[in-house]
Order: C-alpha cells, then structure tokens, then sequence
C-alpha cells in the first residue's frame, strides 16, 4: 500500500531522515520505533505533506504522492493521529469527530456509532466539552476523529504518550480491533514492548536511519532491541 523509497528530509542544516526506505503492506499494522530524535514523527510528517522531503519518493497505492499538497493526501485515503492527541477543547466530543468527516458530504450516521462502539466513552460524553475529558478520553477522540475521514492509511504518533498502563492496553487493544475492520496502520510508538506485540512488521530507527526490520516477535526476541528498546540487558 505505501512504499518509501530512499527518502531523505532536512530540518535546516540538519539531516532529519538520512535515505530511509521500507514499506507497509495493506492491512497490516507496521511500527517505527527508535529513541527521541530518531526521526520517526519527520517520516510521518513527511508522508502526509506536512514536511517536504529533501530527496527520495513516497508512493500510495501505486501513486507517488512525494510532492502532493496534504489535502490531497488526506483526500487519497491517509490520516495522521499527531503527536499530543490536538482536540478542539472548545467543542464537544461529537462535534470534534464531525470534524474528521469535514472532506465527505455523505450520511455520517454509521460512522459516528461504529466508532462509538470502539470507544464507548465517548458516547458516554457526546456532549461534553473535550477539554474536559482525560489524557486517555482525549486520545481516543483524536482517534475517533481520524476514523471519520475512512482512511486506508491510520497512521499515529505516539498513541500511548502520557497514559496510564491500563488505559495504553485500551489504546491498543483498539488498534488491533481498527485493523481488523481492514484498515492498514502506520505507528510509531516509544512503548516498544507495546508496538512489538501488535504489530506485523517492525523497522528500528536510530539517527535518521533504518538499521533492522523485522517481525513484531523477531525484533522482541532480538537481544540488541531488548537491550536498546525493552529495558533487558543482553
């Protein structure tokens, strides 16, 4: 579904992103993970034309899409969970998710109850103003809110930053559950216990650079990721 082909991307003098290339299958789930800094949210950025790569190509269901505006990106099927949940405080919980279907003008009926059959707090709280709702209760809208745009393309950023262990099961146990319902997920996750486990296929980033890949269960069996990544000494 997606292919990165020797992508490179620059924050002023600074290579962010140094030739990277891997690919997410359709309806997988695949995980970046690496340390701060690695330049995992610069891929994902990039991938949804937030940032302008330096060199390299970006493909999307056989269209390459490097040099596409983000409307245009959005409007193909791919959708960005940023880094830090961004719901609007102001408004409800429901009309924060109306606002992830701002791009279709279909009935959104079925949309609104599936993904509150995903998040069934949020049903709870229909009209509770979002700035009121918990770290937790926050991310799940943002979820929910990125579900409403249909992508084929869920990609997230740090789903389980800031949470308490119980609710980052949640989260999780809810990206397996979307996946199911056939949509492909791109995450990147600091939890890489968590991102191991659920995902299909893992790539390991460190400096700008890809430097393993493989299996959610060959890179946790792997003596250098649990080291780096897992808390285990070799």
């Amino acid at each position: 579904m997606l292919k990165i082909d020797n992508l490179r991307v620059n924050y002023g003098g600074i290579e962010a992103v140094k030739g990277i290339s891997f690919e997410v299958p359709d309806k997988s789930i695949v995980t970046l993970i690496g340390a701060n800094g690695a330049g995992k949210s610069t891929t994902l950025r990039s991938i949804v034309g937030l940032v302008k790569p330096a060199f390299g190509s970006i493909t999307f269901d056989g269209e390459e899409i490097t040099k596409k505006d983000t409307p245009y990106i959005i409007s193909k099927g791919i959708t960005l969970v940023p880094e830090g949940r961004r719901v609007f405080p102001d408004l409800t919980v429901l009309e924060n998710i109306k606002i992830g279907a701002y791009l279709r003008n279909d009935s959104l009926e079925d949309d609104i109850e599936w993904v509150y059959s995903l998040f069934p707090r949020l049903k709870e709280r229909s009209w509770q103003l979002s700035g009121t709702l918990s770290g937790g209760e926050q991310q799940m809208l943002a979820v929910a809110r990125a579900l409403m745009g249909r992508p084929k393309l869920l990609m997230m950023d740090e789903p389980s930053l800031g949470l308490a262990p119980l609710i980052v099961k949640d989260i999780f146990s809810i990206i397996k559950e979307i996946n199911k319902h056939g949509v492909t997920v791109l995450l990147i996750e600091q939890n890489a216990n968590m991102a191991l486990h659920t995902a299909d296929i893992g790539y390991v980033l460190e400096t700008g650079k890809i430097t393993m890949t493989g299996s959610g269960k060959e890179l946790l069996a792997d003596e250098s990721v649990k080291a780096a990544y897992l808390g285990k000494k070799k």
